[in-house]
């Protein structure tokens, strides 16, 4: 189908996503796949200043989905035996002597009490920071091509008081996943980046997909992102398309497009990647948020039944990520904006993403997940 026919096919999908640039975002471009074909298009401009849209299944820093394949990559050496869900992970990690009630399941649920490195946000509204993130506005930006060593960033995390005992609640933690990296590459003793080219995405044939580590580039083709700060009382964007990624680490750093996103959890949810026991354990919701095992299963409104999803923002780029549980229906984006430290586009953001789950979701999804 081409474009130009799709959009006039699906006039509703091209209003929802121009609505998105109107509401400040600087360029959309979304993947729709269900029983009427597939559906791709775009709003917006690449570049600011620039009269150009976004370019055609262009790449993005996909932040926290990084999380489902880091799962999906865990999940699959516990298929080969190389892990254990339910073991300490301080057995594999013991130079970092974590609380032994912390296990593997823990790390990937966001169930371990340990201290978010990126900043933590208390219930009373108080904010404990951790490294200069995107929080830190002025501070992020000049020190965004630092190299930040995984260990590092858990040791800092480490440092701090425990959120609450292990396994008593949840509470979404990007340390949690970098241990969760370390970990895999500790068993296999290979890179997160090798890893995952072995298990996912050699066989997928995602080659629009980059595990970065500290390479502060981004492939052509992309559209760009920028950070908003104050520099002498006025208001200045910059360019922040190139950043060294490992600030974030497996929190948040992988590159990819709507095109490899959809192929992802389309092969995830149809037991591609795991045997289906594992896949159902996945998709265990904890009762608290909804989260399994790298992914948050949700309801998508009256009439929608259950999605698979995990979205992702990271300073100036986003992504989403949506299925139904048997990948019949899937939703992926590619977004870019102008972040600042105060995170004004997050009531965008979840507005946006609101929108474009009723579009595509709403009129009814298959049966619910077991």
């Amino acid at each position: 189908m081409s474009l130009t026919a799709a959009r006039q096919d699906r006039p509703e999908l091209q209003e929802a996503i121009q609505e998105i640039v109107d509401s400040g975002f600087t360029g959309v471009q979304l993947r729709v796949h269900d029983e009427r074909g597939s559906w791709v298009g775009s709003a917006g401009v690449r570049k600011l200043g620039e009269s150009a849209g976004p370019p055609a299944n262009g790449r993005v820093r996909i932040g926290s989905n990084t999380k489902t394949f880091t799962a999906t990559l865990a999940l699959q050496l516990v298929a080969e035996g190389k892990i254990e869900l339910d073991i300490p992970a301080d057995d594999y990690l013991p130079g970092f002597e974590l609380d032994r009630r912390i296990t593997v399941r823990m790390l990937l649920q966001h169930t371990s009490g340990v201290f978010n490195f990126t900043g933590e946000y208390y219930d009373d509204g108080t904010f404990a920071p951790g490294i200069p993130a995107t929080t830190a506005g002025r501070e992020w930006v000049d020190n965004r091509f630092k190299t930040y060593r995984p260990e590092d960033l858990v040791r800092l995390a480490l440092s701090k008081p425990a959120r609450f005992e292990p396994g008593t609640d949840w509470s979404y933690s990007n340390t949690n996943y970098v241990l969760a990296r370390l970990l895999i590459e500790k068993v296999t003793g290979r890179s997160l980046a090798e890893e995952m080219h072995r298990l996912i995405l050699g066989p997928l044939g995602l080659s629009d997909t980059v595990v970065p580590d500290t390479s502060p580039e981004i492939p052509e083709p992309h559209t760009h992102a920028y950070y908003r700060v104050e520099d002498a009382g006025r208001r200045k964007t910059v360019d922040v398309t190139r950043q060294n990624p490992s600030w974030i680490s497996t929190g948040g750093d992988m590159i990819s497009t709507a095109q490899d996103l959809h192929t992802f959890i389309s092969a995830l949810m149809t037991g591609k990647l795991l045997p289906a026991p594992l896949l159902a354990e996945m998709r265990t919701p904890h009762p608290k948020t909804g989260y399994g095992l790298g992914v948050f299963v949700q309801d998508a409104g009256e009439n929608g039944g259950t999605v698979i999803t995990h979205n992702g923002g990271m300073a100036g780029h986003a992504a989403l990520m949506y299925s139904t549980p048997d990948a019949s229906r899937t939703l992926t984006a590619a977004l870019n904006y102008v972040d600042d430290a105060a995170l004004s586009m997050a009531e965008a953001f979840q507005k946006a993403t609101q929108r474009l789950v009723k579009e595509v979701f709403g009129r009814g999804v298959p049966s619910r997940v077991s």
